[in-house]
C-alpha cells in the first residue's frame, strides 16, 4: 500500500504560472456602442478571436471603474480568481495595461485521469506589479510614451510601435523566476577604491571632452556598475535592458571565440580589443552600416532622443555613451575607437586588479553561510547572494521557492509602514528568514542552522551586518 502511495504522489507535477494574455487599451478611443474594438491598442495572444478580446477589455474596464467608486485616487491594481490573476496599470492618463497570468497548477491523476489544483495564493501581487510597470519602462525607453506616438502620428503608428516592441519583449518576461528582485529592479555596484574610481571619472571627462557629441557616459563591469552620468530612473530600465539582454545576447558568441583577435588591428595603435556592440560591425569596411538604437531619456520633462553606443573591451568593462539626436557616423565611431579602446585596456586591468583583491578579502568559500538580498532606496544599490548568475532566460535563485515567497511577504509588511521594523519568521524545518528596514534600506537574511533560538539569530544577523556592511548604520 505504502509502495502505490508513494508512486501516485510521485505523479503529482507542478506547472510554473505562465502568461494568459497581455493587453493595452484606451476607453476614451471606442466610446460609442459598436465600436469597442477601437479601444485595443495591442493584444496578446494576436490569435484570439475579436469578440472574445472586446469581451476581456471590457470587463477589465468595468472592475476599474467598480473599484473607483471605494478608491477614487488609487485605481485596482489586481484581480485574484481561482485560475488566474490580473494585474492592472494605468501609465498615462486613459491608458491602460493587463497581463493576465494563469496560477501555479498541482497536476495529480485520480483514476488515471488529470485533475487540476490551483495554488491560488502563491503569486505575490507586488511583484508581477512590478514586471508590468516595468514592460511600460522598456518600452518608454526605447519608443518614447504612449502620447508621443498618438502626437508622431495618432492611433497607427502607437499601433505599430507597441506591436513591434511588445512582440519580442513579452517572449522575454520569464515569469516563473520572477521574485523580490524584480520588485526592486535595483542596480548592483562594482566597489572599488578611490584612485581607480578618480582614474575612471578623468577618463570619462576627457572622452566627453574630445569626443562633443558624447552626452552622458555610463561605465561597468561584468554586469556592475561604476560610474553613470544618466538619471537614476533612465539608468535603472536601462541596466535592466544591458544585463538581462544586450551582454547575454553578446556573451555566447564572445566566449566560443575568446582567445582570436576581434579585428586586424590598426597600424601604430596599442593593442585592444575594443568593439561595439551597437553600431558597426566592422570599423574596417567603409560600407558598413552605422546604426544605433534610440533611446528616450527625462521623459517627464525635457524629453531628449538619444542614441545608444555600446563599447565593449574584452576584459568586459563596457563604456556607455549616449549622443544627442545626430546619428553618429563611422569617422565618429572610428575616432571613439582610436580614443576609448586603448584606454579601456589600461583601466580594464586596473579594475581586474581590484576585482581579485575583493575576492581575495570576502573569502573564497564557494557557499556563503548566510544568503541574503540588500537593496537602498536612495541608490538603487542592490546585493544579492540568493541569486547565481543571470543569463537571458532566468535569473536563478538558490534557495526554495517557499523562502523566496516569505521574502516578498515581508517586503509587503515593509512598504505598509513608515518607520524602521524588523521581521523574524521561522520557516521549514531549520529555517529562519529575517527583514531588516532602516532608514530607506532593507536586509532580508536567510539562516539554515539546527536548533538556535531567536536571541541566536538576531546575534548571526548582527554579526553579518558587522562584516558585510560595516559601513552601513543599521538601527537597531
Amino acid at each position: 500500500l505504502r509502495m502505490a502511495a508513494a508512486g501516485a504522489a510521485g505523479q503529482e507535477k507542478q506547472l510554473a504560472p505562465t502568461l494568459l494574455s497581455f493587453f493595452i487599451y484606451n476607453p476614451k478611443l471606442g466610446p460609442k456602442e459598436g465600436e469597442e474594438e477601437k479601444k485595443i491598442l495591442f493584444y496578446h495572444p494576436n490569435e484570439v478571436e475579436k469578440n472574445e478580446k472586446i469581451r476581456n477589455v471590457g470587463l477589465c474596464e468595468a472592475i476599474v471603474q467598480f473599484t473607483r467608486t471605494f478608491s477614487p485616487t488609487k485605481p485596482a491594481k489586481s484581480l485574484h480568481t481561482q485560475k488566474n490573476r490580473q494585474f492592472f496599470h494605468e501609465p498615462e492618463e486613459n491608458f491602460w495595461m493587463v497581463m493576465v497570468v494563469r496560477n501555479p497548477i498541482i497536476e495529480k491523476h485520480k483514476d488515471g485521469k488529470p485533475v487540476y489544483e490551483y495554488q491560488e495564493e502563491e503569486l505575490l501581487d507586488k511583484v508581477y506589479s512590478s514586471v508590468l510597470q516595468q514592460c511600460y519602462s522598456m518600452y518608454k525607453l526605447f519608443n518614447g510614451t504612449f502620447l508621443k506616438a498618438m502626437e508622431d502620428g495618432g492611433v497607427k503608428v502607437l499601433k505599430d510601435r507597441l506591436e513591434k516592441f511588445f512582440h519580442r519583449y513579452l517572449q522575454t518576461l520569464h515569469l516563473q523566476s520572477c521574485d523580490l528582485l524584480d520588485v526592486f529592479c535595483g542596480i548592483s555596484f562594482f566597489p572599488l577604491d578611490k584612485m581607480t574610481y578618480l582614474k575612471i571619472q578623468s577618463f570619462i571627462n576627457r572622452m566627453e571632452e574630445s569626443l562633443n557629441i558624447v552626452k552622458y557616459t555610463a561605465f561597468l563591469y561584468n554586469d556592475q556598475l561604476i560610474w553613470s552620468g544618466l538619471e537614476q530612473d533612465d539608468m535603472r530600465i536601462l541596466y535592466k535592458y544591458l544585463t538581462t539582454s544586450l551582454f547575454p545576447r553578446h556573451m555566447e558568441p564572445e566566449l566560443a571565440g575568446r582567445d582570436s583577435p576581434i579585428r586586424a588591428e590598426m597600424p601604430g595603435n596599442l593593442q585592444h580589443y575594443g568593439r561595439f556592440l551597437t553600431g558597426p560591425l566592422n570599423l574596417n569596411d567603409p560600407e558598413t552600416k552605422c546604426r544605433f538604437p534610440k533611446i528616450f531619456v527625462n521623459t517627464d520633462d525635457t524629453y531628449e532622443e538619444l542614441h545608444l553606443i555600446v563599447y565593449k573591451n574584452l576584459t568586459s568593462p563596457f563604456s556607455l555613451p549616449d549622443t544627442a539626436s545626430i546619428p553618429p557616423t563611422l569617422e565618429f565611431c572610428r575616432k571613439l575607437d582610436s580614443i576609448v579602446g586603448p584606454q579601456l585596456t589600461v583601466l580594464a586591468s586596473d579594475i581586474c586588479e581590484q576585482y581579485n583583491i575583493n575576492r581575495r578579502i570576502s573569502g573564497a568559500e564557494k557557499e556563503p553561510q548566510f544568503k541574503f538580498i540588500y537593496f537602498n532606496h536612495m541608490n538603487l544599490a542592490e546585493k544579492s547572494t540568493i541569486h547565481m548568475r543571470k543569463t537571458p532566460s532566468i535569473s536563478l535563485a538558490s534557495v526554495h521557492p517557499d523562502l523566496m515567497k516569505i521574502l516578498g511577504d515581508i517586503n509587503s509588511d515593509f512598504s505598509r509602514v513608515d518607520e524602521d521594523e524588523e521581521i523574524i519568521v521561522k520557516a521549514m524545518s531549520d529555517y529562519w528568514v529575517v527583514g531588516k528596514k532602516s532608514d530607506q534600506r532593507e536586509l532580508y537574511v536567510i539562516l539554515n542552522q539546527k536548533n538556535v533560538n531567536l536571541i541566536e539569530v538576531n546575534e548571526e544577523v548582527k554579526k553579518l551586518c558587522a562584516t558585510q556592511f560595516n559601513n552601513i548604520f543599521f538601527l537597531d
